[in-house]
């Protein structure tokens, strides 16, 4: 499927949708990264490396959902966010991080 056909899909399902940008939302996403990191830095330490990359990969997303809402944007599906990173932020060099992220963790688990 093309880029831009699972994007409108995503739209006609209301799983990507542009809302009122919300600083309240963004900072809820903001300590839930945060809380992500604390945890995968505590799992590291104690040699639980799958968990410590799955909690990595939840502190990059929810700073990007943070983003996102923070811009006007709603989007409920993990592929389709960091597909946005790409195409609204040209940030080509972040995109490859947390695809690369999202994908150790699919495969450990």
């Amino acid at each position: 499927m093309r880029k831009s056909s699972f994007l409108n899909k995503l739209k006609e399902e209301s799983k990507l949708e542009l809302v009122e940008p919300s600083e309240e939302i963004c900072t809820s996403y903001l300590e839930k990264a945060e809380n992500c990191l604390k945890s995968a830095k505590l799992l590291l330490q104690n040699s639980l490396y799958e968990n410590s990359i799955s909690m990595s990969y939840y502190v990059m997303y929810n700073s990007l959902t943070a983003l996102l809402f923070k811009t006007g944007v709603k989007c409920e599906n993990h592929a389709a966010s960091i597909l946005l990173l790409k195409k609204l932020f040209d940030r080509a060099d972040l995109f490859k991080a947390i695809s690369f992220a999202k994908e150790e963790r699919i495969i450990l688990f």
